[in-house]
């Protein structure tokens, strides 16, 4: 067995992970061959997915350190005679609060290049400066030169709520990109990393040579853990743990090829053996949750959300669509691709793991009026009533999560107004609880609203709204229709439940249960 190294939490920079020992899933095969294909390149990645370190790890294969790839798969591939002149700026690290604050950001980065090649600065615009010092090195050196921009989006995203300066930082950045079309003859590769894909219109007009990796079958592990990764690299890591669970919790993340986990998780579950949302815990999606509730988005399509490919690229200051978002920030990731007629392609979204549905789902709850005390206790009830199948107390906690919405909350809220508001309600408690829940389930005879299934037992809710009293329909549409027929296997009790919530009460006022042993 392997002996046991450094777990690289947090780490970005490929030299530490090499020269200290920390264990290294080897990507420079795929650096390699991106290297080689030559060009200007552009990936989307959600935040802790590895962009910087494989960025890194370019600029020390392009800066020919031979020595630091070692026993990996570049190292019989590369041509380590030739020391190529790098440009690496990166965003990761701060933040702008005006076009002043960017364009220094952007100075001190180059002057730093400048410092460390001996090429004075003949001009202090950003743009010229950049131009100038692609010229420079090219001249200097004899090669042309690597452009490597890490977060190149991240002075936009940070600043989505005060539109006004967001669109200011964008035209800068575009300027800023625009240099990389003029300067092409002297570039001899370019690689732009960030979270969202900005349309080319706002801002990479005129980089017309720009490639999206991002859905590439071929680049779906370019950043990110796959199976066989965790299981040999990180093998001496692994006595006692239950992979089987691991990978319904971290796995799931997909652009069309490999999925992958997010290395984060995988650090921070192999340290402390927990199953917690450490991933999810390093950025609060207040914008998007905001966003998802003034759109009044029915939460269970959350599950499988079907779109097209212009949706998913149609992200700017001035146009941000929900799904976009939530695929572009990791809360959604690709389950199936479909080319419906020739040139029209169907992308099917849904969660990539049980991380993110229950920390999602969790979040989104203050927004539709759920007090965040009140949401928490109603999640610990729900859990232990479901797994020990005590309907009174999934009855209670039902009934307790609307009587806890102030009546004040419905009459500024327009949400309140949907006909799937209370059940998005009830969907977001039940996915928080990080079990297998799954929506509109299709049966051969019409579709679940929702399924819940717990070891021993099969939980099949239909929701309904009614304007008075109970009618009973909820329940009746569950037998008439035969839904629990799918679930019928030896030793599982399918509990049905049948709710049905009054506009004028904004509760529960129908609540049946029946359930069938096989």
């Amino acid at each position: 067995m392997a002996s046991r190294k450094r777990l690289p939490i947090g780490i970005q920079t490929f030299r530490k992970i090499r020269e200290e020992g920390h264990y290294y899933v080897d990507k420079t095969g795929m650096a390699v061959d991106l290297a080689e294909a030559g060009g200007c390149f552009f990936l989307s990645r959600p935040r802790r997915f590895g962009k910087s370190l494989f960025l890194d790890t370019l600029k020390e294969l392009f800066e020919g350190n031979r020595t630091l790839f070692t026993g990996l798969a570049a190292e019989d591939r590369w041509d380590w005679s030739v020391q190529y002149p790098v440009i690496r700026i990166s965003f990761a690290g701060g933040q702008a609060f005006s076009r002043d604050d960017l364009n220094a950001w952007v100075n001190r980065q180059l002057e730093d290049v400048e410092a460390a090649r001996g090429l004075p600065a003949r001009v202090s615009d950003p743009r010229g400066r950049l131009h100038q010092l692609i010229q420079g090195l090219h001249r200097q050196t004899g090669h042309r030169v690597v452009v490597l921009v890490d977060e190149y989006d991240k002075p936009i995203l940070d600043n989505l709520l005060e539109p006004d300066l967001a669109r200011q930082l964008r035209d800068t950045l575009r300027d800023l990109y625009a240099v990389l079309k003029d300067a092409d003859a002297h570039l001899k590769f370019v690689f732009l990393t960030g979270v969202s894909k900005f349309s080319k219109v706002n801002l990479f007009s005129g980089l017309n040579q720009l490639e999206d990796l991002t859905l590439e079958p071929r680049w779906s592990a370019l950043c990110g853990y796959t199976q066989r990764d965790l299981e040999t690299v990180f093998a001496p890591e692994l006595y006692g743990v239950d992979l089987t669970t691991v990978r319904l919790w971290y796995n799931g993340y997909n652009w069309g090829g490999e999925a992958v986990y997010n290395p984060f998780d995988v650090m921070l579950y192999l340290k402390h053996r927990q199953f917690k949302p450490y991933w999810f815990e390093t950025g609060t999606p207040t914008f998007l949750v905001d966003l998802l509730a003034q759109r009044g988005f029915f939460t269970p399509d959350l599950l499988k959300l079907r779109t097209r490919a212009e949706i998913l690229s149609a992200f700017d200051v001035d146009h941000i669509e929900p799904e976009a978002l939530l695929w572009q920030a990791g809360y959604l990731t690709l389950h199936g691709i479909r080319e419906v007629t020739i040139g029209s392609w169907v992308y099917t979204l849904g969660y990539p793991n049980r991380e993110v549905e229950a920390s999602l789902n969790l979040s989104l709850l203050p927004a539709l009026g759920q007090p965040a005390g009140v949401a928490s206790d109603v999640t610990i009830i729900l859990t232990e009533a479901l797994l020990e199948g005590n309907l009174a107390a999934v009855r209670q906690a039902f009934h307790r999560m609307f009587s806890s919405i102030p009546h004040d909350w419905y009459r500024n809220n327009p949400i309140a107004q949907f006909e799937g508001y209370y059940a998005s309600v009830c969907y977001c408690h039940l996915a928080a609880l990080g079990l297998d829940l799954r929506a509109e389930d299709t049966t051969s005879k019409g579709r679940i609203d929702l399924v819940l299934q717990v070891p021993g037992r099969v939980y099949i809710f239909e929701f309904k709204v009614v304007d008075g009293p109970a009618e009973g329909q909820a329940l009746a549409q569950i037998r008439s229709r035969g839904y629990a027929d799918k679930y019928r296997r030896p030793g599982t009790v399918v509990t049905l439940v049948g709710i049905e919530f009054s506009k004028a009460e904004r509760n529960v006022v129908g609540f049946e249960v029946a359930e069938s042993v096989p």
